[in-house]
């Protein structure tokens, strides 16, 4: 059966069937945190179609010790009202079957789940489990007959360069159609990457000035504090630009970028995101600077003498009408500073100043566009102002909003909930494609071919100092540098 992809209003206004939800990996860390409790979230806010979930994975339970774990995840990082009756009404859509038991066994106890919802149920089913296991769970949903009338939802990274995307993908669709398949990338099911649309196209004052008559450059920051934790295995194999840039990095850069699509649909949308891919230039090893925290040979599982990135930094380039000769600065990596998730967008500085010297005019950079894309929105346009009284004297100020400024912060769903419920609403917009990941391995050949050695880095620091000659004469915005104005009490 082929899934005819549809415009999001036309989705939501059709009632969904019920959903059977295979969670591979139903044990681990991920689905603990995330996808357990964002399922009950779903069920409980009825915001999803009735559904079942059966849980498998390597560990051997049964089904009432699986409930007490899902529960358990629930009570302890779901971020929504938990109560004991709640509990026992999502517990009891929980059952499970131990990956061992083989593909006849799953095949019984998904068919089982699929009786109690009615022949128009659909099965949904969600690997979370090691990039090297993929394989090995798709063909099992082969063998137990459960590909038909049903979604996958695969997590990253999607290959390790361009010669393993087109071998997977062209493996995945040995049993699974591309409009069954869905790459996720819990960054883009942030409410904050869908508000980058809004504000672009829904407002005529900056869509005009969107392109590089107007823009100076870009940069896309995401530090994080945490290292390792205890996932030495899985990056050292990885390294920071293959778990970090081509999956998240380059597909924010693509909402920035993208040109209007002709409707808010899966199809526009994913075609104008591919065009950015296509255009974008092979990145230059000399534009791209790689680190590695102090004490990262030290930890358990990495090599003594490993040459693993925790940390790059690169510029990127749009060889198409809109932005060229406008720099892209990507940045990302562990054991920093601060924690955050940046777009700064700076506007070219006017040709000439009248203001007399000391006004202060230029003195804190130029103008900035910024979005923060935390779970709760924020959006920042810094410009210069007049301070209040004699002479003339000017101070950067600036215009903010805050998605806890209004009555609707209550209202937003975490990043794996709606990439759940848009899976079971067939909605791709929010998902990577084949074209668009093989093409980003493509663009990253030269840099994996011919990477720069690795700099060294204090933990708590911003990185190499060398990401400054990178991106100079412009500068990077630190974290710390922006001032987010908390809510005011009324």
């Amino acid at each position: 059966m082929t899934d005819v992809i549809e415009p999001r209003g036309a989705q939501e206004k059709r009632e969904l069937p019920p959903h059977v939800v295979v969670l591979f990996g139903a044990t681990g860390d991920l689905a603990r945190r995330k996808l357990l409790p964002g399922l009950f979230h779903l069920f409980m806010s009825k915001l999803a179609p009735p559904m079942r979930i059966v849980g498998t994975s390597l560990d051997d339970m049964d089904s009432e010790g699986f409930r007490e774990i899902g529960v358990k995840a629930c009570s302890e990082f779901s971020s929504r009202v938990f109560t004991p009756e709640a509990a026992a009404e999502f517990g009891a859509t929980l059952t499970y079957v131990p990956q061992g038991h083989g593909a006849e066994a799953l095949a019984a106890a998904v068919r089982e789940q699929l009786d109690v919802l009615g022949r128009e149920a659909r099965m949904l089913h969600y690997l979370s489990v090691p990039p090297k296991a993929a394989m090995a769970v798709l063909e099992m949903l082969h063998e137990a007959n459960l590909v038909k009338r049903s979604r996958v939802i695969m997590e990253k990274p999607f290959g390790t360069d361009h010669d393993s995307a087109v071998a997977l993908n062209a493996s995945i669709h040995q049993w699974f159609k591309e409009e069954q398949i869905f790459r996720i990338d819990h960054f883009l099911g942030k409410e904050s990457a869908q508000n980058i649309l809004a504000f672009r196209f829904a407002n005529g004052l900056f869509e005009p000035i969107w392109n590089r008559n107007f823009i100076d450059y870009i940069q896309i920051d995401v530090p994080e504090k945490l290292s390792l934790e205890g996932r030495s295995h899985f990056y050292e194999s990885t390294g920071a630009f293959r778990d970090m840039v081509v999956t998240h990095l380059f597909q924010i850069l693509a909402f920035v970028a993208m040109e209007p699509p002709t409707a808010l649909a899966p199809g526009p949308i994913g075609e104008e995101k591919n065009k950015v891919f296509r255009s974008m230039r092979p990145l230059d090893p000399h534009n791209v600077v790689r680190g590695q925290y102090a004490g990262y040979r030290d930890e358990p599982g990495v090599a003594p003498e490993s040459e693993t990135e925790t940390f790059v930094a690169l510029k990127a380039e749009i060889d198409n009408w809109r932005w060229a000769g406008v720099p892209f600065y990507l940045r990302t990596g562990k054991s920093l500073g601060e924690g955050q998730r940046i777009i700064s967008i700076a506007f070219h500085e006017p040709p000439k100043s009248m203001f007399p010297d000391g006004s202060g005019v230029g003195q804190h950079g130029p103008d900035h566009l910024t979005f923060d894309l935390a779970d709760a929105f924020k959006v920042s346009l810094s410009f210069y102002g007049k301070k209040p009284g004699p002479g003339m004297k000017l101070d950067k100020l600036s215009l903010q909003f805050a998605m806890q400024d209004t009555d609707s912060v209550g209202m937003v769903l975490e990043a794996y909930e709606r990439l759940i419920l848009d899976a079971m609403k067939n909605d791709h917009t929010l998902f990577t494609t084949a074209e668009g990941i093989e093409r980003l391995w493509e663009v990253s050949a030269p840099l994996l071919e011919n990477p720069p050695p690795v700099r060294s880095y204090d933990q708590g620091s911003w990185g190499p100092n060398a990401i400054h000659q990178l991106i100079a004469p412009h500068a990077w915005r630190l974290p710390f540098e922006r001032i987010w104005r908390g809510r005011k009490e009324t």
